[in-house]
């Protein structure tokens, strides 16, 4: 079957093996699939990512010497299938699925992986139980969306946001207009969202976002200070004598850029102004016992949910990270690099790049 490989970290159109589905799979055409910014990438900076799905146990691991087929936000049509498999949808349907594969071995990736080549290639392989079948009316190129949807639909189910809650979302690539979406659905608001793209900021209102922000020129942090206010002052908790007011809502921050130094500029500002909250990251309850001191006094605690990566539909990640930090900081004393934090002033760093925003 004829693909666009990755093969020496450049993408070839070439002919290679179809996949056999095995046990409990299923065989599927390709009949869409979206670049995620993952892609692009993992395009350049594969053996980072080989090198992270090593060291944390991920299903990344993949020989960069052979070909690599990749896309992982897909929509399908069934054609075949493989031994001990129930067959309940007929060849021809169409279908959506998690880029994975479920083995007695373990969990497999589709698409980061040598052995099994993902929507860049006519035919794919898939677990037939995730197999999820397109309602119909839905265009081929709409269901494709279905996995950047689904991780910010997921993301903001694991916030378990509660009704005072205000969330901030940081880039509105196609995650964090996806958790915009899901944030809409579940009634949060006001719903503050970032992005240094006028054309994303206007997608963000459209898709439910109450207030949009250009870090070029406003913090998002400010931007959403001044709209976490408590409405209701009587409603407001009471603040220890020690900490200015008004109170605000606790705060829920979506970090959807995935680009490096963007988390530790988030956790840094957000520390002076996600007043409290009990969760670790990811949306987990921690032990509130353990967010008080000897006096039993709560301190603040800031609310995290991490989205993992950003979908960005061009350019690679060169530059971003210092155009970010500075404008999350512009009276920061740190500047982020390739190489790591390193010091030095960021006064005239927006000046440096004006035109650069991120994709």
């Amino acid at each position: 079957m004829r693909a666009a490989i990755m093969r020496g970290k450049k993408l070839v159109v070439d002919e290679v093996p179809i996949p056999a589905p095995g046990p409990g799979e299923a065989l599927v055409k390709t009949l869409a699939c979206g670049i995620c910014g993952s892609d692009l990438h993992t395009l350049k900076h594969a053996e980072r990512l080989v090198e992270g799905s090593r060291k944390s146990g991920a299903p990344f691991v993949m020989d960069l010497k052979r070909d690599i087929v990749m896309g992982h936000e897909f929509c399908a049509e069934v054609v075949d299938y493989g031994p001990q498999t129930q067959k309940h949808l007929k060849p021809g349907t169409r279908v959506c699925a998690m880029p994975v594969l479920i083995r007695s071995t373990g969990v497999e990736a589709v698409g980061y992986s040598n052995e099994n080549p993902g929507g860049y290639g006519e035919l794919m392989r898939l677990t037939e139980l995730l197999l999820l079948e397109v309602p119909n009316g839905l265009s081929t190129e709409r269901a494709a969306l279905t996995e950047p949807m689904a991780v910010g639909y997921h993301a903001v189910q694991k916030a378990r946001l509660q009704k005072d809650d205000a969330p901030l979302v940081i880039g509105c690539g196609p995650v964090g207009l996806a958790v915009i979406a899901a944030l809409k659905l579940i009634g949060a608001s006001p719903i503050v969202a970032a992005d240094f793209s006028s054309r994303r900021r206007e997608l963000a209102r459209q898709m439910g976002a109450d207030f949009v922000v250009d870090p070029r020129e406003k913090s998002p942090y400010d931007s959403w200070k001044e709209l976490a206010a408590y409405t209701d002052p009587a409603t407001a908790p009471k603040l220890p004598p020690w900490l200015p007011g008004p109170a605000l809502r606790p705060a829920v921050i979506f970090e959807c850029v995935g680009v490096p130094g963007v988390i530790e500029s988030v956790m840094a500002a957000a520390r002076q102004r996600a007043h409290r909250r009990g969760r670790r990251m990811h949306g987990a309850r921690s032990n509130r016992a353990a967010d008080r001191n000897q006096q039993g006094i709560e301190y603040p605690v800031c609310a995290w949910l991490l989205a993992r990566r950003i979908c960005s539909d061009s350019a690679s990640s060169r530059g971003r990270p210092r155009q970010w930090r500075s404008a999350y900081h512009r009276q920061g004393r740190r500047r982020w690099s390739r190489e790591g934090v390193r010091g030095s002033s960021l006064a005239g760093d927006a000046r440096e790049n004006p035109g650069r925003a991120m994709a």
